[in-house]
Formats: structure tokens, sequence, C-alpha cells
């Protein structure tokens, strides 16, 4: 069975991620990018279908873990009755080609390292490998501590410092050794493409720990928040980068798949993709802590991604721009806790949901704004983003939330982003220079009459007197944790009264313990039984809208809140149950990560009495 998504670390090299226990189980990894089919899927399932531990074979009386100093290297020490031992985990982060010698399907690493710290430790390392998410025995060959293992394309290179002992019916790579003081012992595994000869030799793991750690820090050094929140916030970049998929700049919401909103519910998606939702806070994230680099690749995937016909625009994408995420079922697969079904692939790539445009154009002003190099080429697609909205900015559509209910509705956070499509296209030309203003003058007036129209009938038709805020969709008594973005798209201040009561209305019917619900699952407008936990990036939102306002204290004391929710190594994930004290949903979740950073530098802001870069309300 699997740990509780708190005990898991991550690891990565920037293509793919692995999820290693408390207990030095790594129960997830997919290979050879982040959206592979997984070779140890134990994570949501049992033992058969895939894991790779190392840990002492004997009672362990104390277990502490952290990752070394601003790295992605973990490090578990275990102390038992004969002595201490330390596992290092690590992946040696890949080169993307743009940059350097290393290509994408070549070899990828995980490289754990047993040290002996006091007196002599008994080890054991049991490695049962299962291609295609748990379902596949690989073919093994064994010689000595080196084996190989090969099933259809993907094939893996392991290598022991001890001789292995294979169990042929069980499919699994056993070995049994001791450490003693000052004794380091590397373990490697190398995936490699079946067709090409295997790795001769083993990677050295001295020398690429080195590497990884120079890497990490070199990078974590560029951090420029220097607050209250300075750890935490380096670590939720730290956790966003290895989210990114290094050669193509796309970062995914989330490492995994068909972690459960509700244990033992339904409400199971896989997350190994990229949320045009996202995008702006994503950017604001790499933005304001330092990393213009990264954020450019981010905003130059979206671009590739998103080139076409704007009817045909979807709200997620593969790492490379995929646009068909088609969803299955995998019914060998019992789910973590038993949460059926898994699914991998994700059928919302092809709803209808409106907010996207004013994501994408978002972005794109943002990236102006923060004096990112201009694209070429980007006026026409912009212009086309507008008219296509022009002409269906009044359609009903799914939402940002992905209802799966077959009911389309006004949303109101989808009207307002179809506002912020408009009014960034404007402000571009105004503010920017972009496309010419002098030649644009006769759709740029028309554009202004646009922006004033949506926003009429959002203020109009958004807010409910009744409630005494702004709701769901248009018409509808139901709170939406989503309207707390108004203030943050500049369509009205944190202080209009408008938006003073709608979080006085959240605050009251859309929290559970003090933490923010995305919407009340009970009134059925997703079309799905259960129930979910609180969603974390709303309870950040809730804290940017007190600091906005000026309620410091109460913002500061909500983010403290929400980062003591970290694991004992910084992670979060997408929702958190107060009732059952537990993290849910997929693990690590970049949104929540992107929300920390972001919420930090707005009370900072706001406490050093300076202006928060946000576009001012209308």
């Amino acid at each position: 069975m699997s740990a509780p998504l708190e005990h898991y670390g991550l690891i990565g090299d920037t293509t793919t991620v692995g999820l290693v226990s408390r207990y030095g189980s790594l129960d997830w990894l997919c290979l050879p990018r982040i959206d592979s089919d997984a070779c140890f899927a134990k994570l949501l399932g049992r033992d058969d279908h895939g894991y790779w531990t190392i840990r002492p074979a004997t009672a362990i009386r104390t277990l502490e873990r952290r990752y070394r100093r601003d790295t992605l290297v973990l490090e578990t020490e275990f102390a038992c009755e004969s002595g201490r031992v330390r596992l290092i985990d690590f992946m040696p982060p890949c080169v993307a080609p743009r940059d350097a010698t290393r290509l994408v399907d070549e070899a990828h690493d995980v490289i754990r390292i047993v040290e002996g710290i006091e007196g002599e430790v008994p080890m054991h390392s049991d490695l049962r490998a299962r291609f295609g998410y748990g379902r596949v025995i690989p073919w093994i060959q064994c010689a000595g501590g080196r084996a190989t293992l090969t099933s259809g394309p993907a094939a893996l290179a392991f290598s022991s410092p001890a001789s292995l002992d294979p169990d042929w019916n069980a499919a699994r790579l056993e070995t049994n050794f001791a450490v003693r003081a000052g004794q380091r012992l590397p373990f490697t595994l190398t995936f490699y493409p079946s067709h090409e000869l295997a790795p001769a030799h083993p990677v050295d793991a001295e020398q690429e720990l080195a590497r990884t750690e120079r890497h990490w820090r070199e990078w974590a050094g560029r951090c420029r928040y220097q607050g209250r929140w300075h750890d935490a916030v380096v670590r939720s970049l730290l956790t966003l980068k290895a989210l990114t998929y290094a050669p193509t700049g796309g970062i995914v919401a989330a490492p995994t798949t068909s972690l459960p909103e509700e244990l033992g519910g339904v409400r199971n998606w896989d997350y190994r993709y990229c949320w045009l939702r996202d995008s702006t806070l994503t950017l604001d994230a790499l933005m304001r802590g330092g990393y213009l680099e990264e954020a450019q690749a981010w905003r130059d995937w979206l671009m590739r991604a998103v080139a076409g016909a704007p009817a045909q625009l979807q709200i997620m994408y593969g790492v490379a721009g995929e646009h068909r995420l088609t969803e299955i079922e995998l019914p060998w697969l019992p789910g973590y806790e038993e949460s059926r079904p898994v699914r991998i692939g994700n059928g919302a790539y092809d709803q209808f949901q409106l907010d996207v445009y004013g994501e994408v154009l978002n972005t794109l002003y943002d990236a102006h704004a923060h004096g990112l190099p201009d694209l070429p080429h980007t006026w026409d697609p912009i212009v086309e983003i507008v008219d296509f909205v022009e002409k269906s900015w009044q359609r009903p559509d799914e939402g940002i939330w992905e209802i799966r209910g077959g009911k389309q509705l006004h949303f109101t956070h989808s009207k307002l982003m179809t506002w912020v499509a408009v009014d960034r296209a404007v402000r571009m030309i105004e503010e920017f220079g972009v496309g010419g203003q002098h030649r644009l003058e006769k759709r740029l007036q028309r554009w202004r009459a646009l922006r004033e129209e949506i926003r009429l009938d959002l203020l109009d038709r958004g807010f409910n007197t009744r409630v005494g805020a702004f709701t769901q969709s248009y018409g509808s008594d139901a709170l939406d944790a989503s309207v707390l973005l108004i203030p943050h798209m500049g369509f009205l201040a944190a202080d209009d009264p408008r938006m003073l009561s709608t979080v006085a209305a959240i605050e009251k019917g859309l929290t559970r313990d003090g933490l923010v619900l995305r919407y009340a699952t009970e009134t059925g407008v997703d079309g799905l039984p259960g129930d979910e936990a609180t969603f974390l990036i709303c309870s950040f939102w809730l804290a940017d809208n007190y600091a906005m306002v000026g309620r410091l204290d109460e913002a500061e004391a909500l983010l403290d809140r929400l980062v003591s929710l970290r694991n004992d190594i910084g992670l979060l994930a997408e929702e958190y149950s107060p009732e059952l004290r537990r993290q849910l949903g997929n693990f690590p979740q970049a949104f929540s990560h992107i929300g920390l950073v972001n919420t930090a530098h707005i009370i900072e802001a706001r406490r050093a009495g300076k202006e928060v870069s946000l576009p001012s309300a209308a």
C-alpha cells in the first residue's frame, strides 16, 4: 500500500519526477517524460505495481529527512540499534537540447547513495519495476551487480555495489548488504531506449551528486525574494522548476495522476499537463522570484501551444504542446487508498472555456510589463483572439473548474476573463504600442466599447444583491472562490464595497476551518458524486485580498497557516482536509506553490507600503 501524501518527497531532473516515501520507497516514476507511462506505480496500487525501496533490514528507531539546502537532493537518516545510516536520493538535471549536449531521449538517472554514519547497519534493496503503469513485467537479464530490465521501447539499467539476488518468479531484484560508518555505496538506475545498447558503465554517482547540488544551489541563488517567508518561497520555486519540462519550457500542474480529491471517491484526474488557467500566475511567480529565463520559456511555450484558430484554443496541452489528451481508465490499478477509477489523459481538454482567452492575453500583457523580449508575429494572433471573444463572450461555457456535469452556465469568472482579454489587448496598444496604435484606431475604438459592454454586463448580472456577492454564475446564489481574482485582474479594486461584501460572503459560506473551498459541491453543479477538500490556491487568493485592503495581520496569519500545512520537507498538494488533517489531490501541486510565492510577495509589498504589480482597477 502507498504512503500518505505527506510522506513523499520529490526528486527530479527537469524532464520527469520521482516520489520517494519516508521509508525509502520510490513509488512513482514516469520515464522518459513526466507524462510517460509509469514504471513504478505503487502510489496508485500495491507492491506488484512497481517500486524500488532501500531501507534498513532491521528495526528503525527514529527517522529524519530533509532536502540539502536549496537543492532537490533528498536525505533520509535512519537510526537503528546497531548504528545510523543516510540515504541520499536525487536525479541529475538533464540539459535541454537548446543548451548543450544531452538529448531528451537519452539516459535519465536515479541515483541513491547509502552512507554509513555510525556503527554498522544491515540494509535491503528491493527493485520491482513494472512498465505500463504497473501492468507489464519486464524481461530481466542479470550478471553480478548489474542488470537490465526491458519492455517494448523502454529499458532500465540497474547497478548495485553488491551482487544481486534475482527472484525470477516475482521478477524482482533484491540485494542484502551492510554499510559501516564512513562507507558510501551507490545504486544507480538509468533509463535508455531499448533499441540502443545499455550504458557500458554506471554513472559516476559522486560526480553527479556534486553537479546536481551545484546546479540547484546556483539556480536557487538567483531568487530575489528575501522576505520573512524566504525558505518557503525558495522551496516552492524549486518545486515549480522540478515540474518544468526543460526542453520546451512547459510546466505541468502536478507530476501525478488520479490522486483523489476525496479518499475513496471518483474525483481523480491526470494533472501531468500544462493548463492555460495557470499561465499568468505562473509568469508572475517566476518573474517575482527573479527567473526571467524560465518566465520567457513559459511564455514561448504558451504561444506555440495556442498557435492556430482561436475557436480551437484548449484549456490544457501536453508538455510539448500536444493537443490530443484522450482520457482512459486503467482498471488493473486499485487507486490511491482504493480511490477509483485511475485515469490517464484528461477529457477536459476539449471543453469550451472562455477564461483561457483572457489568460493568454493577460500573460502576454504581463510579459510586456515585466520587460520580456517580444516574440515576433504575436500581434495577428492577438487580433484573432479578441475578434473571437467579440463574437463569443456571451456564450455559456464549462468554467475554470472544468465542470463535467454537462451543464453550461454563464460563469462569472469566465465573463471576467473575456473582459481581461479585451482590456489587455487595448492596453498593449495604448501602453506599449504593440501593433501600432494609429493603424489600429478603428479597431481600438470598437474594442474599448466592447470592454465597457462586458464590464457593465458583469457588474449587472454577476453581482447577486440577495447574496451580497459576486456568485458562481449569472442568476445563481452559489459562491465560487474564483471571483476572488477580480482585484488581481484589475476589474475592481479590492476595497470596492462589492468585493468587500464578496469576501465576507466567502468567509461565511465557503470556508472550512478558515480554509477556502472552490465551490459547494452539494449544489450538484459539477455532476459528480461525493465531496472535495479545501482548495489551497483559493486560500492564498483570500490572503491576497486581505493584504490588498490593509488587513495585513490576517493575511500574514493565513499565509503562516498555509505554510504550516506543507509536509516536513516543504511540499503542498492540491487540497487539504481539515477534518482528516491530510493533504489530498495531485502532489505536489504547482498551483499551490505558485500561490505561496505570489502571496508572500504581495504581503511583503503591502507591509512595506509598496504597490503590488497588478493592473489598476477600472
